[in-house]
């Protein structure tokens, strides 16, 4: 069972806005890979999958804190906050690892369905079972990410 899931990455130049830093929507993109990633490692989108079902957005919810600039490490922390009927909490935290800086926060309430028909299905146990929840007090803080913890 997965509890926090960690993916390191550079950033790159691709990612930038004509700011010079990294653009608002590439934070949603970097949500949306790093839980896929997570649910891949977990065990969780083998068992969606052989089910007939699929996540689905329903919300996205990012704070921006910092800039981060093309070349900088970051360290991208996800966890699952809790599971409801037939939606799950997701929450993510990027952290620069060269001065431990959260640049940003997000949260993500995904919605489980069935992939032929979309309408909503209970998320069963096969599914939830795959991920330990982390309760808000136990949340990472952008040192411990940083650092690796």
């Amino acid at each position: 069972m997965h509890r926090l899931f960690r993916h390191e990455f550079e950033v790159l130049p691709s990612a930038l806005d004509r700011n010079g830093h990294v653009n608002n929507v590439q934070y949603v993109q970097w949500m949306q890979d790093v839980a896929v990633m997570h649910a891949d490692a977990a065990g969780c989108s083998a068992v969606t999958e052989a089910i007939g079902a699929t996540w689905v957005a329903r919300s996205h919810w990012i704070e921006y804190l910092r800039p981060a600039f093309a070349g900088d490490r970051i360290a991208a922390v996800t966890w699952v906050a809790n599971f409801r009927r037939v939606r799950s909490l997701r929450k993510y935290r990027f952290v620069r690892i060269g001065d431990a800086a959260l640049i940003a926060q997000g949260e993500t309430d995904w919605v489980f369905v069935d992939a032929a028909t979309g309408k909503l299905r209970a998320i069963p146990e096969s599914v939830s079972g795959a991920f330990v929840l982390v309760p808000e007090a136990e949340e990472p803080d952008a040192a411990a990410i940083a650092a690796g913890r």
